[in-house]
């Protein structure tokens, strides 16, 4: 009986671990129907995985100062859907892609205000010569590492805060912790990165990510 039971308890707790480990590493349904960003898993912790993403193409607007992630989400989104609906100077038409990222970083203002850059993936077709427009620039990503923490439901203000601390207690002690404060040491001004997915108006199957960003020493990556 006793090891009836502790069999049992055993199934359970994989059962468990498998549902846990699974709906982390949830791809974004979004992404089955249009392009975003290309990524290796090389690592899967406790609530969060650590990618390496290949070298990509931004198209970002200038740092905007504000006390709420979600309105100036929505202030840089809609100068970004006004550039990929032709508003750039080769008034051409780019298809949407995912996610859409906002890079938080400290304020030179207001104690109370952070500065928010809203950045859109530019499709691989588009890479080698993005439409430039006003008021946007064109980052171009290095390969970069991220710890990725997922979260669904809709961003607001309230529950950001409380899932990037929670990434961050979570790598905690770890080579990836050390490597992340020695990469932000070294010129990486944003404190974290929010991606999301889905279109405004969807409400389920909602999937949305905190990243931080960081580089590894030359080898780390291997162990």
């Amino acid at each position: 009986m006793t090891t009836t039971l502790t069999k049992l308890k055993l199934s359970l707790l994989l059962v468990l671990l498998f549902a846990s480990v699974s709906s982390f590493a949830k791809v974004p349904p979004t992404c089955k129907r249009i392009e975003c960003p290309s990524y290796d898993v090389i690592y899967a912790g406790n609530g969060y995985e650590i990618r390496h993403y290949n070298s990509t193409v931004w198209a970002s607007t200038s740092p905007i100062q504000d006390i709420s992630l979600v309105k100036a989400t929505g202030t840089g989104f809609s100068r970004l859907f006004d550039y990929i609906q032709g508003k750039n100077d080769y008034k051409q038409k780019i298809e949407m892609t995912g996610p859409v990222v906002t890079e938080v970083s400290p304020s030179g203002g207001s104690l109370c205000e952070s500065s928010f850059v809203v950045s859109f993936f530019v499709p691989k077709k588009n890479q080698a010569n993005p439409p430039p427009a006003k008021d946007l620039h064109i980052q171009r990503w290095k390969p970069v590492y991220a710890a990725v923490r997922q979260f669904g439901g809709f961003v607001k203000d309230s529950n950001v805060g409380p899932e990037a601390a929670a990434l961050n207690a979570s790598i905690a002690g770890t080579k990836w912790s050390s490597a992340i404060e020695k990469s932000h040491r070294a010129g990486h001004n944003s404190v974290y990165t929010v991606a999301q997915y889905n279109d405004p108006f969807e409400v389920d199957e909602r999937v949305n990510e905190i990243w931080l960003l960081f580089d590894l020493e030359n080898g780390m990556h291997s162990i």
